[in-house]
Formats: C-alpha cells, sequence, structure tokens
C-alpha cells in the first residue's frame, strides 16, 4: 500500500469520527504592558523612568510582537513641577503619543478638583475608564467608560477600570461619587465575558489591600495596578497580578499565551502568564518623544529655575523623613505657613512633601526646588479650633504614624509629645503652644493646607471647624513658601523637639 494512500485513508477515516472526537486548538499570544504613577515627564537621577524612555519601551515591543495591550492604572496629572503650572495639561498631552489602549485615573486626577479632572479627560486622546465613578446625581461622567472589549485573532481581551475608591479622603474630587472597586468587580466581568471576552483584565487603582481582595475574589483573569509604588509580579493559578512602580522606572510586561479549544460547539480557554521587567534605564529615549519633553521643560525652567534662598543647613525631605519624625525642612515650611498667615499653630502632612531628596548646607533654593516639594496646587487655609479639637487633630495625624503614612505631621507652634505604643486616640501625651500648655478650652488659629482642612488624610475634626480664610480668599501654599523664603538671603532651620515620638512607655 503507498504511503499516499495510507495518509488519504486516514483523513477519510478521521472525517468520519463523531465531531466529539476531533478537537480544534489554537494559540494566540497577547502581551499586557503596565505603567502607573508616572508624575515626571523627564527621567530621574538613576537615569530610568521618563516617558522618551517608557515611550521607546512601548514602541519596541509592538514592533517585536503583533499582539500589544498598553495600560496606564493612574496617576499621570499631579504631583510634578509642571503640573503645578499647568494643572496637568502636558501629561495628557504628552501620553497622547503613546497610543494608550486604557487610562484608569488615580486619585492624584482628582488634585485640582473635579472640574479640571473633567478638563484634562475631555483632552485625552485615549479611552479613559472608570466603571466606579459617577457625578453626584449617579450618572456617568463624559468621556469616561467602564470597560473596552478588543479582539486578537478572535480572541476577546476585555478591559475593565476602576479608579481610586479612597480619593475622596486622599484627594479633592467635588462632589464626584466612588462605588467600591470590590462591588463592581463581578458585574464588570460578568458583562465583558458576556459581550465575547476570552480574558478579562482590570485595570485598578488601588491599594494593596484592594487589589489582595480582587485576588481572592478571582473575577478577572489579570489585576494590573497603581497607587502603591511598588514593582510586583504573582500568579496564584487563577489570576495574574502586576503593578509596574512609579515615573516610568519600569515597564511590566505580561504575555499571555492563550489556547483556545473548540470541540462540540464548546469553546475553552486556557493561558498561562509570563512576566518581563522592563528597566527603562536599558533602553534608549525616543528621539521624538525626547523632543517634546525637551520644549516644556525649557518652558518650565524659564519660570523656576531662580534662587529664593541659600541653605546653611541639611534638609532631608525623603518619604521616611518626612512621614516618621519632625523634619528641619518640614519645620521651615510649616514655619512660612503660620508666619505668612499670622496663624498660632500650623500643621502640613508628611504626605505634602514630594521632592524625596537631601539639600546640602550651601545649596541655593530654587522655585523648582520649592515647588518640586509642593507640587499639589493647595491653598493655604486658616482655621478656628478650640484646644480640645487641636488635641483631637494631633491624635487623628498620628493614628497610624507607626506605618509612615502621609498624613505624619509637620508643624510650627506645637511641641508635642505622643507615644505610637498606645491605643488610637490615645496617643497624644502633651500639647504645648509657643511655651504654654494647650488649654482645652482656648481658641487657636490653625494654618494647614486645604487638603487637610476637608478632612483628608484622616484628618476629619477639620471638616468641622470654622473657616477663617477659605476658598475665595486663599493663597497658594507654595507662594506664601516661596515668598517667605525670599525675603530671607538664608535659612538655618533644624529639627528642635516639637514632636516627640516614643514607641514605647510615654515619655516621663
Amino acid at each position: 500500500m503507498s504511503v499516499l494512500f495510507r495518509c488519504l485513508t486516514l483523513v477519510a477515516f478521521l472525517a468520519l469520527l463523531p465531531s466529539a472526537l476531533v478537537a480544534q486548538q489554537r494559540t494566540v499570544s497577547v502581551t499586557l504592558l503596565l505603567i502607573c504613577d508616572l508624575y515626571e515627564m523627564s527621567e530621574g537621577p538613576s537615569g530610568r523612568g521618563g516617558l522618551a524612555r517608557v515611550a521607546a519601551a512601548i514602541r519596541q515591543e509592538r514592533l517585536q510582537r503583533d499582539n500589544v495591550v498598553v495600560v496606564h492604572a493612574g496617576d499621570a496629572i499631579s504631583p510634578s513641577l509642571m503640573s503645578a503650572l499647568d494643572q496637568g495639561k502636558h501629561m495628557i498631552d504628552l501620553l497622547g503619543d503613546l497610543d494608550l489602549d486604557a487610562f484608569v485615573p488615580g486619585n492624584h486626577e482628582f488634585d485640582f478638583g473635579a472640574d479640571v479632572f473633567r478638563a484634562r479627560m475631555a483632552e485625552a486622546r485615549f479611552p479613559v475608564l472608570a466603571g466606579n465613578l459617577t457625578n453626584a446625581t449617579g450618572q456617568g461622567i463624559e468621556n469616561v467608560v467602564a470597560d473596552r472589549l478588543i479582539h486578537f485573532d478572535g480572541i476577546g481581551v476585555g478591559i475593565a477600570g476602576f479608579t481610586a475608591e479612597d480619593s475622596v479622603t486622599r484627594s479633592s474630587p467635588g462632589d464626584l461619587k466612588f462605588a467600591a472597586t470590590l462591588d463592581g468587580s463581578l458585574t464588570a466581568s460578568s458583562r465583558l465575558r458576556a459581550a465575547g471576552a476570552d480574558v478579562v483584565v482590570q485595570v485598578v487603582h488601588a491599594p494593596r489591600e484592594v487589589d489582595m481582595q480582587l485576588i481572592r475574589e478571582a473575577s478577572a483573569d489579570v489585576i494590573l495596578s497603581g497607587d502603591d509604588h511598588d514593582l510586583l509580579v504573582g500568579f496564584d493559578g487563577r489570576t495574574a497580578f502586576a503593578e509596574a512602580m512609579q515615573d516610568g522606572f519600569y515597564v511590566v510586561a505580561v504575555d499571555l499565551d492563550i489556547a483556545v479549544t473548540e470541540k462540540d460547539g464548546t469553546r475553552q480557554i486556557s493561558w498561562w502568564p509570563n512576566f518581563r521587567i522592563i528597566d527603562t534605564a536599558k533602553v534608549d529615549p525616543d528621539p521624538s518623544m525626547a523632543d517634546r519633553v525637551a520644549a516644556y521643560e525649557h518652558q518650565l525652567s524659564k519660570q523656576l529655575d531662580r534662587r529664593v534662598t541659600r541653605l546653611q543647613t541639611r534638609l532631608d525631605s525623603r518619604s521616611a523623613a518626612v512621614r516618621g519624625g519632625e523634619t528641619a525642612i518640614g519645620n521651615l515650611f510649616a514655619d512660612a505657613l503660620r508666619v505668612s498667615v499670622g496663624a498660632d499653630i500650623s500643621i502640613l502632612n508628611g504626605g505634602g512633601f514630594r521632592g524625596t531628596r537631601v539639600y546640602e548646607a550651601g545649596t541655593d533654593l530654587t522655585r523648582r526646588d520649592v515647588l518640586g516639594e509642593l507640587p499639589f496646587g493647595n491653598l493655604a487655609f486658616v482655621l478656628e479650633l478650640s484646644g480640645e479639637q487641636v488635641w483631637l487633630m494631633l491624635e487623628q495625624a498620628m493614628a497610624r504614624a507607626e506605618n509612615l503614612t502621609g498624613a505624619f505631621p509637620q508643624l510650627s507652634g506645637l511641641t508635642v509629645r505622643a507615644d505610637v505604643s498606645r491605643p488610637k486616640g490615645q496617643r497624644i501625651v502633651s500639647v504645648n503652644v509657643g511655651e504654654k500648655p494647650l488649654e482645652v478650652m482656648a481658641t487657636y488659629k490653625l494654618a494647614t493646607n486645604d487638603f487637610l482642612a476637608r478632612g483628608g488624610d484622616g484628618y476629619e475634626v477639620l471638616k468641622t471647624t470654622k473657616r477663617i480664610i477659605g476658598e475665595t480668599d486663599a493663597k497658594l501654599l507654595v507662594e506664601l513658601v516661596m515668598s517667605f523664603l525670599a525675603d530671607k538671603q538664608t535659612v538655618a532651620p533644624k529639627i528642635s523637639q516639637r514632636l516627640i515620638v516614643a514607641r514605647g512607655a510615654p515619655p516621663q
């Protein structure tokens, strides 16, 4: 019997078999690229990050692979030096050149208020996804959708977006409403699967505890997250997870080889993730994006590269410093605020300092430096508090102090002793205003930023206090600090025991 005859016989035999015995299988490869928490348009001091390197990494992936999905998991229009001047307009413009497949707003998208958020999203040249965001009446937001479905070679990839549900306390979204991400995740996945999604991807801007809840729920196949500034990937056999640190230092690629088996009209999908960490320090910047960034940096330099004062002492604005204890820079800026508005006391949150750097003694501090530390465009409010409210404010400030949160206080006009080993609400040991003990029934003028005045970072008591200087007549905090410093040829701030934090027995 000839080889040809045997082959033809086998084909004929297979054709007579019941369809249940013949399965058709094929594999489609899809790459998900994640960036998140990208504040600065230029690369950092480590030689990594910035939009030119991110653009080059994305371009290389698209050249090397057929099916690429690029997502941004939030935080773009704030905080940065340029954003303090143009409220994030430049970032939305530059991100448009990346040809994003999905952008999910982070909490910092709301730093300049609801109107600015709407304006920036209207300018976006990419899909904006946030299924848990509505206006005051529960209606959707213009230019924002819940999800989208993308097809590659017959494979449906559904993408659902969820913005930061805690934006109300961490930003300034006005009357916008935020539903819990977990509440909407199952519904979103069901909707996408019904529409033809073989793989569901949820892009979220959420803290780690929400990420873990979503992983346990397993409503999505892949979760791509922002917010924690971590470089992290994982897979538990059901759900793949990734987060890409910050500022474009890394791009995380999740390669999915999606196997499709069709048998008796039944479609079965299986896949396995391969994670790749792309270090942008090893990617040559994209020339076109580099030129665009340079043009924006030139605009910025003309306004910011002007000296305001000279330092006679060392300043440290790194996160561990300003979120962990009294600092010289915290004292300097809190003093500038208190003196500028004529308040008795002032308080700033450590999370409001964003320079994350050390300034050595002898450094000429520029407008760029000050704006880099205070990039949020906050207003300087003055509130009237009773002594009892001051004490409660400090308790709220120290409620999570052991975790190095952004709520950690930087003070002026106050001397505070605290013990974080005590239960929450009982951590303040003593308080002096100036040289005198705090009087519970006395009235004090407090200077702070508008974010804390609205109850941000857990300072709930400040929402109920009388505003002496508020929205209509407040000045920009950063301008008050710059003016205060510019009036002095030199400054020599230092740590002066304004805040003594014990970790054990209360101080004697």
